[in-house]
């Protein structure tokens, strides 16, 4: 008798359960981290920024504010003064443009101070006895309480700070070594043009110089806000009055184009996305742009530019800014190096 096989049942798959993984935080570890954080935040960017009670940046005044003349205690002499400077600083970044555009290099020397992201403060190789920026303004004043910033006129002959403000040093440096610059009959600060190039001034270091950081270290919307409106405010009337004239105040570089070159030159590599000033890049203004590349073309200014060094300075060293550390590939600045046609 044959014996017949059923063909065997179909066989059910079995779907393999789902392997335990991370879900997604709860809403409680979610609102207690962004608790933390925002507290941590508010408390590094108060001993980074200091504010107002509207949340908006307001910058220390600097402390020391002799000059060089030779009728004062601070006189003219090749080699006996020193800027201490951070590559990544635009208040810094002045004065070494001066210096370049001035002819200065063989009467000031110049050291090149490094941010610590760890302490918050200027480091160097050892001079003066010193490494650190905080160590020198002790040495300069003996229990000195106040910030430790760059740039710093440094006497090395008394051991002293002669000046930490950038926009006095750089008048100091286009008027009292003349007999040591090789742009001598250069003057970035004419009588005829001072009335001018003041009121740019003033108007380009509250809305554009100090602006773009009253953006990035505002600590309310409304006080961002408020400093973002009057920064592309201001750089939109900058670039209608550079459409009748090369330079701000006519056809002559002054000492308020240095001043501004510097933060334009961070702009796009840096504020426009670190410090939220995003509306609009430099380079996408049709005279701002432009100027720009003038400004940066002058003989010398090029090598003052570091733009690797401006990039690990912000996006490296303001932690509460960028914790991550991460820093940006881009932008490539050779586009600074195109045409210009400024002098049309």
């Amino acid at each position: 008798m044959t014996k017949t096989i059923s063909p065997p049942s179909p066989v059910t798959p079995v779907t393999p359960k789902p392997k335990k993984g991370k879900s997604l935080p709860s809403g409680f570890v979610i609102r207690f981290g962004k608790f933390v954080w925002s507290t941590m935040w508010h408390i590094m960017m108060s001993q980074l920024a200091p504010r107002s009670k509207s949340g908006a940046y307001v910058r220390p005044e600097s402390q020391f504010r002799d000059t060089v003349s030779n009728d004062g205690k601070y006189k003219p002499e090749a080699g006996r003064y020193k800027l201490y400077v951070g590559l990544g600083c635009p208040w810094a970044h002045r004065t070494i443009v001066t210096r370049a555009i001035k002819g200065l290099e063989s009467a000031i020397s110049v050291s090149i101070v490094s941010p610590n992201g760890d302490t918050g403060a200027w480091v160097f190789n050892e001079e003066e006895g010193c490494q650190t920026v905080p160590e020198l303004y002790n040495l300069a004043q003996p229990g000195y309480k106040g910030r430790s910033t760059v740039p710093i006129l440094w006497d090395t002959h008394t051991k002293t700070i002669v000046n930490n403000e950038s926009a006095e040093i750089i008048v100091i440096l286009n008027s009292q070594f003349n007999e040591f610059a090789v742009n001598s009959e250069l003057d970035l600060y004419p009588v005829e043009l001072r009335a001018g190039i003041d009121a740019w001034n003033d108007k380009i270091y509250h809305a554009v110089n100090n602006g773009v950081y009253r953006c990035g270290f505002a600590q309310t919307q409304e006080a961002y806000e408020q400093a973002c409106n009057e920064l592309f405010t201001t750089l939109d009337e900058i670039d209608a009055a550079l459409e009748k004239t090369r330079y701000l105040c006519g056809d002559t570089v002054t000492l308020a184009d240095v001043r501004l070159f510097t933060t334009l030159f961070r702009f796009d590599a840096v504020y426009y996305g670190l410090f939220k000033c995003n509306r609009r890049r430099i380079q996408d203004y049709q005279n701002l742009g432009a100027y720009l590349r003038d400004l940066y073309q002058i003989p010398g200014v090029a090598e003052t530019c570091d733009v690797e060094s401006v990039k690990r300075d912000y996006y490296g060293n303001l932690f509460p800014l960028n914790p991550g550390g991460i820093i940006p590939s881009g932008p490539d600045i050779t586009s600074l190096l195109e045409p210009h046609n400024r002098q049309k």
